[in-house]
């Protein structure tokens, strides 16, 4: 048995890596540059920055965001998941180097073959009704996700636990069907949250986990009233006395809020509207170095003629990813073919410019496959850059005689469309995932998933690359890059996922607040913010 935390110091000068690849190799979560790290590009306000000697306690933080919390998307990871860190807690989190550290698990141990982790647990935390915090709690979450009802992205990892061993209230084997490499990517996601109210949760009547904060209230449509959670497990945390998530879906509307001060942060400026914010000096602009997942084009395999990968390649080329990046998202993201931010070991510049402007090419590849025109419908969500997005798409598709009616669809359904493969023949959306480990993306999103995707393509040679490179010791960079090498390879030559623009996390705050924080799945965390 291998010791995984705590960590070994600075002095030793042990990576990430080598202290995984001491656990059996099976634990290895591949490359220290992973991007799943929310490290600040601009100014950093991860940390409470002391005024008058401390941090300030009080005060309610108004948050804007774009679209309003779907308690039914609660488990699946959903393009609105701020509110899950101020609510639940996850067992672990990673720091900047994509080491776990603890949060509800004290330390763990992983078995020499992988096949089984000893988690200790804290000893000193309830829920939100008073309950105590137990093993019982983490082995209920892990059969939550594996319930195909909660169409949680993470479940093909969920599901490889298949056994679980008790010793005590605060200490939990979890055993395990094979090794898998990004079982920390799963801990970093689940949500611990209460068993007896979890129907409740997915309804929104009641939110019970053992975060900061608790729910006050969720207006539909209009957003959640949060309070301070008096018994917080963290000492002295949080400072703030409650937050509201306020849905304002119209950019203009936000922005404005943020510039009067009625709201004090947001995650959804459009980039192409942060010159406006930039002129205000009471706005701080913070782009985080992970990005914010990706912009793609969905394509629907069994939906003739884009049953020929020539065809979707077609389309592939006759997208400007460099204009959509800088005329939609104000210049924040990375043109890129591929999914992958620029830090994850999955990433090669081949690989972002495998596909690159060229309409003459595409309408060669077209007419090479016996069409010269196609009317093809396009959804999108209805929201203003969403609809930016997809005008643009539809615009340089209409370049090579391809024509798409839009469908703007509201984000709930659409998310619900991804999740039962009743898309049209063509989407475009955001995807996540590439930020951690990268066999995740590849086993865990739903337009990649190379079970069950939601462009319904299948291959027997995807499915066994990604099986590979998500279950398979590796004990070198050089045999892990060869995995990411074949599964970007299928993914670029097969184009049912066409990847555009990994798009900018960026965050606008005033500059009165401070310590700020997301995890790699977008979970809002406030621990140890506060206002001045």
């Amino acid at each position: 048995m291998t010791e995984l935390y705590p960590s070994p110091s600075p002095s030793t000068g042990l990576s990430r890596r080598s202290t995984l690849l001491a656990g059996g190799g099976s634990a290895l979560l591949l490359g220290l540059g992973l991007t799943g790290c929310r490290s600040a590009v601009s100014e950093s306000s991860s940390a409470p920055q002391e005024t008058d000697g401390k941090p300030k306690r009080g005060g309610i933080l108004n948050l804007a965001i774009n679209a309003d919390f779907v308690p039914g998307l609660l488990f699946a990871q959903s393009g609105q998941s701020l509110q899950q860190r101020l609510i639940y807690n996850t067992l672990t989190r990673y720091d900047d180097d994509l080491t776990p550290k603890p949060e509800l698990a004290t330390s763990w141990t992983y078995a020499k073959d992988g096949r089984s982790i000893t988690l200790k647990l804290r000893d000193d935390v309830t829920f939100h009704d008073g309950r105590p915090f137990t093993a019982d709690d983490v082995i209920f979450a892990v059969k939550n996700l594996q319930n195909p009802v909660r169409a949680a992205q993470l479940r093909s990892t969920a599901a490889t636990v298949n056994g679980f061993e008790k010793r005590g209230d605060h200490e939990l084997v979890l055993k395990l069907a094979h090794p898998v490499n990004n079982l920390f990517d799963l801990f970093e996601f689940m949500i611990i949250t209460d068993e007896k109210t979890v129907e409740d949760a997915v309804t929104g009547k009641k939110l019970i986990g053992t975060g900061p904060f608790r729910l006050k209230k969720w207006s539909p449509g209009s957003g959640l009233s949060l309070t301070r959670n008096d018994t917080y497990w963290l000492p002295d945390r949080p400072y703030l006395d409650g937050v509201e998530l306020r849905v304002i879906p119209q950019a203009d509307a936000l922005i404005s809020s943020l510039r009067s001060g009625q709201s004090q942060l947001s995650f959804h400026v459009p980039g192409k509207s942060l010159g406006v914010v930039k002129s205000e000096p009471k706005l701080k602009i913070t782009d985080y170095d992970t990005g914010a997942g990706a912009i793609y084009l969905g394509v629907n395999t069994t939906v003739a003629p884009l049953n020929d990968k020539t065809v979707r390649q077609a389309l592939a080329w006759a997208i400007d990813r460099d204009r959509l990046l800088a005329q939609t998202l104000g210049g924040y993201g990375l043109a890129s073919a591929a999914p992958w931010p620029r830090s994850s070991p999955a990433f090669s510049e081949a690989h972002r410019t495998h596909y690159t402007h060229n309409p003459g090419k595409a309408r060669e590849l077209l007419r090479s496959a016996g069409h010269s025109k196609l009317e093809l419908p396009l959804l999108h969500i209805a929201l203003p850059g969403e609809t930016a997005i997809a005008e643009s798409i539809q615009y340089d598709l209409k370049q090579i005689g391809v024509h798409t009616t839009l469908e703007p669809t509201d984000g709930a359904t659409a998310q619900k469309k991804l999740i039962s493969q009743q898309m049209p023949a063509l989407w475009s959306m955001g995807h996540g995932f590439a930020q951690v480990q990268p066999s995740t993306l590849a086993v865990s999103a739903y337009p990649f998933n190379e079970a069950k995707n939601t462009s319904k393509y299948r291959s027997a040679a995807y499915t066994e690359v990604v099986q590979e490179a998500w279950t398979k010791p590796e004990t070198t960079a050089a045999e892990a890059n060869a995995l990411h090498e074949k599964i970007s390879g299928i993914l670029l030559d097969e184009a049912f996922i066409i990847d555009l623009v990994v798009r900018g996390q960026v965050q606008v705050n005033a500059d009165r607040l401070h310590g700020v924080a997301l995890n790699k799945f977008s979970y809002l965390n406030l621990d140890d913010a506060y206002l001045v």
